[in-house]
């Protein structure tokens, strides 16, 4: 496969034989990923759904204490706790079915620190405006394309 990678982000995922381990690969970083082991994987690294949710804390805990410093407001420590889980989508006016569910995400951002209710309200509001947030609730296009190599 041939990707642009010219000023872009770019992962790398590899499984073989072995089940469902992932071996991945991001700027110079080695992670694994599996299914736990009543699904079928040896729960050998997080399932996909944790890397989403991680990717979702991690980006909002350095937005938030990006600010923090900025403002040099007496942040101690930032925890941000996250849930996933689907929801029947009731009033959902573009679902195929009645039975359709929704994805949703239940984000705790805790933070340590001697602050004002206004600042608390203000971080909370930051923490909304994580890269990783922004994209999870924009439209995202996906561009899938197969490559494929003979058995050696």
């Amino acid at each position: 496969m041939t990707l642009d990678s010219k000023n872009k982000k770019i992962v790398h995922a590899h499984i073989d034989r072995s089940h469902y381990k992932v071996e991945m690969n991001a700027g110079g970083h080695q992670l694994f990923g599996d299914e736990p082991e009543g699904s079928g994987g040896s729960d050998a690294g997080p399932d996909p759904y944790d890397y989403l949710l991680m990717s979702l804390g991690s980006c909002t805990a350095m937005t938030v204490r990006m600010y923090a410093d900025h403002k040099e407001w007496p942040v101690e420590e930032v925890f941000v706790e996250l849930l996933h889980h689907k929801v029947h989508a009731e009033d959902c006016e573009n679902c195929d079915k009645k039975t359709s569910k929704v994805d949703h995400i239940e984000k705790d951002v805790i933070i340590v620190g001697d602050l004002t209710e206004k600042q608390k309200d203000r971080l909370l509001e930051v923490s909304e405006r994580c890269p990783v947030h922004r994209t999870l609730q924009s439209d995202i296009e996906i561009t899938s394309q197969l490559s494929h190599k003979e058995s050696v």
